[in-house]
């Protein structure tokens, strides 16, 4: 099931962006999944659902906007392998 939400923005983003509003709403959709993502909100397969991509393309997309696929810090990673 999916839900359809409609926004209104000013005409000015869309030249502001050089992107129509299909590809606005695509970046948006991919840019809040990113975030959401890297502050833990949701995991991986959820953000992904959400820009309306794979996983695989979800990673690419952390990628390029240079956040770790991975959430948990250094110190936790250490500490899990018995590393202090």
């Amino acid at each position: 099931m999916s839900v359809q939400v409609s926004l209104e923005l000013p005409e000015g983003v869309f030249s502001a962006t050089r992107s129509t509003p299909e590809n606005f709403v695509k970046e948006m959709r991919l840019a809040a999944a990113v975030k959401w993502y890297e502050i833990g909100k949701i995991s991986q397969a959820k953000a992904a659902e959400i820009a309306g991509i794979s996983r695989y393309e979800f990673l690419e997309a952390l990628n390029e906007f240079g956040i770790s696929p991975f959430q948990v810090t250094e110190d936790e990673l250490l500490e899990e392998i018995g590393i202090e």
